[in-house]
């Protein structure tokens, strides 16, 4: 059976050869450097104690010091499983998700026409360096120069022009013999819709040629040289040599680079990618005119585990930058990721280097932020989250995203990252003066600050409690309840932002509860004697108002730690609610007093004193007595028949 051209190039592409080998090896960790794809173990295929096999698992080849073995992963297959060629096939590609192609029995046909139509796309590669020679290309030349690209640069990258001809380029080729069908089927020319002859596809452009991995001139994109041409910017069409969305500017070369340390770079266009390179950054690519695909994130990560995505700095980059975010994330897994480094407002790499050389360059590079960063910065940016609902649809948007990711391991480190960054952007703050001490209205004075606690009484509960020593009980309640279950603490995020914990042991162990619940009450607890000591926790569960809660003795019932969270809570907010009410009432009553003040009074203090109930519902059954009392029937009927017992027992009756 013969593959269709291509088929072999993608696979290779799909696959890690680490991968596929490190399923026989044991690697060295001394000698290897997996970053790099530098990858060293005893040899498979014969017997040492040494690292004598190495794996270029960005070349995609391995090679035995000592047994001099060699190939590559179809290669490795075989001799390892003892299998045919299309049985090494078989099994890789069921590996790379790659569906077996149907026998094709024009396949070497096919073969043989891919090589005629690079053997014309090297013809011409030829006629442009040519004609950028010549008198037309004056402007052109003028241009590049502009540009920083002088003439030993402009053949570097082998930079011709197509004059403004119509048959410029297909009369050139049809001289040297070449068939109309290969100068269709190269992309070079089309037919005429009026029944003519044939046109140049390029015409009136700078051309940079376009080569695949392997070096092989596959298209062009040529840069217009009239600022009216609406296409700035144009790439061959897609041909049998040429797939946009499988293909990368400078490659091959890029390739190398990176296998020699250099930061793989990931730029707009050519022009940003020669001036890169030009500068000392030789891994620069592009992808050709449209947004990264999930095939050319796979050929990256096969040159860098890591590359840095270094996209304008206007608002299309900015776009461009996010959007690759969602494609992204599905794919990423241990050891492959992206870095983001975003230019200037207004400025491409090629502008920031020619205005402030490589240093500045490089600077923005160290400073390249992981895509969590960007893609909580995308979420966040320019919104207010003022309100329950807005912070409740930020977290569904970034859970949603992160479910995305495929690797758990991953996963469970953004949802860590993700909550440490949610937690500085909503972290309480204590109130300006710093101590978060409140103050307190003294008649004929105003509000005044609370006086000093005697040392004598620093330790006790009221010292503890501030103002409110039932707040700081309750407080106490919460914060163990949530430590003994910390799986309800998600539900009540909201309430413990806002918990005003003016003790300072009781801040600290309500930010480890909202940063570490999720990780069980084990590593939360552990997190809280890291900060405060094994003191603060034995006090907490130790004390006496503490210690009698029924879910602190029995921990593990959800359902009773979530009623007594919420009843707690509740109580506090009552308190605070009515704790405003009557400081407004009081500079309320400085004034004219009306009725509408002792409305708000009772109303608030009727709705503390429900919430202070206990949550049990009252089923008994009452009367109004002659006093207008309210009296318990069951009570009232007991102790009348308590009264008669008494009466009856006496002597004498």
């Amino acid at each position: 059976m013969s593959l269709p051209p291509g088929f072999l190039d993608e696979l290779r592409t799909r696959l890690s050869l680490g991968q596929v080998v490190g399923r026989k090896v044991m690697w060295d960790a001394r000698k290897s450097n997996q970053g790099k794809g530098d990858l060293w173990a005893p040899c498979p295929f014969h017997h040492e104690k040494t690292a004598s096999f190495h794996v270029d698992d960005r070349k995609g080849y391995y090679y035995c010091f000592g047994c001099h073995a060699k190939g590559d992963a179809i290669s490795f297959v075989r001799e390892t499983e003892n299998v045919g060629f299309m049985e090494a096939v078989e099994i890789l590609a069921g590996e790379a998700g790659m569906p077996m192609p149907e026998r094709d029995p024009r396949a070497q046909e096919k073969a043989d026409k891919r090589t005629q139509l690079a053997d014309v796309m090297e013809m011409a590669v030829q006629h442009f360096r040519l004609q950028l020679k010549t008198g037309a290309a004056s402007d052109a030349r003028a241009y590049l120069e502009r540009r920083g690209l002088n003439a030993a640069a402009q053949e570097r990258w082998e930079i011709g022009f197509a004059p403004d001809a119509w048959q410029g380029l297909w009369d050139a080729l049809k001289a040297k013999g070449v068939e109309d069908a290969l100068i269709l089927g190269a992309g070079l020319g089309k037919p005429s819709q009026k029944g003519g002859k044939p046109y140049d596809t390029f015409r009136g452009r700078i051309m940079f040629p376009i080569r695949d991995a392997r070096g092989r001139c596959t298209a062009f994109g040529g840069r217009a040289m009239d600022p009216n041409d609406n296409a700035k910017y144009l790439n061959s069409p897609e041909t049998e040599l040429f797939d946009k969305g499988r293909s990368l500017y400078n490659h091959g070369p890029a390739r190398t680079a990176a296998g020699k340390g250099q930061p793989l770079i990931v730029a707009e266009g050519y022009m940003d990618v020669i001036a890169l390179a030009e500068h000392g950054f030789g891994a620069s690519v592009a992808p050709l005119g449209t947004a990264i695909t999930e095939h050319q994130l796979a050929m990256l990560w096969r040159i860098s585990p890591e590359p840095i995505i270094a996209l304008d700095g206007d608002t299309a980059g900015l776009r461009a930058a996010m959007r690759l975010i969602d494609l992204a994330l599905p794919l990423i897994e241990a050891g492959k990721s992206l870095r983001f480094a975003l230019m200037p407002e207004g400025q491409d790499p090629d502008d920031l280097l020619k205005a402030q050389g490589s240093g500045a360059l490089q600077q923005l590079l160290d400073a390249a932020i992981p895509m969590v960063r960007l893609l909580w910065q995308r979420e966040t940016e320019g919104k207010v989250f003022d309100s329950p609902e807005r912070k409740a649809a930020l977290d569904k948007a970034l859970r949603d995203k992160i479910k995305l990711i495929q690797d758990p391991s991953i996963r469970q480190h953004y949802g860590q990252e993700i909550k440490d960054l949610r937690w500085d952007l909503f972290r309480p703050q204590r109130n300006a003066s710093g101590g978060g001490a409140k103050r307190a209205w003294q008649p004929g004075r105003g509000w005044q600050a609370p006086p000093t606690a005697m040392p004598s009484t620093k330790s006790s509960a009221l010292a503890a409690g501030g103002d409110r020593v039932a707040d700081h009980l309750r407080e106490a309640v919460i914060l163990a309840v949530l430590i003994c279950t910390p799986d309800v603490a998600e539900e009540f995020e909201s309430g413990l932002e806002s918990l005003p914990c003016t003790d300072a042991d009781h801040r600290t162990i309500r930010d480890a509860i909202l940063r570490h619940a999720h990780e069980g009450s084990q590593v939360l607890r552990e997190k809280i004697f890291g900060a405060l000591g094994p003191d603060a926790l034995d006090n907490l569960m130790g004390s006496r108002h503490v210690a009698i809660v029924p879910c602190i003795r029995t921990p593990g019932n959800a359902e009773m730690a979530r009623m007594t969270v919420a009843e707690e809570l509740a109580k506090l907010s009552a308190a605070k609610g009515l704790d405003a009410e009557i400081a407004d009432a009081v500079q309320d009553l400085e004034g004219v007093a009306d009725e509408g003040v002792t409305w708000r009074l009772s109303q608030a203090a009727a709705a503390a004193s429900d919430a202070t109930r206990s949550g049990k519902e009252d089923n008994a059954e009452y009367e109004t007595g002659d006093n207008g009392a309210r009296i318990n029937r069951s009570e009232r009927d007991a102790f009348a028949a308590l009264m008669d017992q008494i009466r009856y027992s006496k002597p004498g009756r």
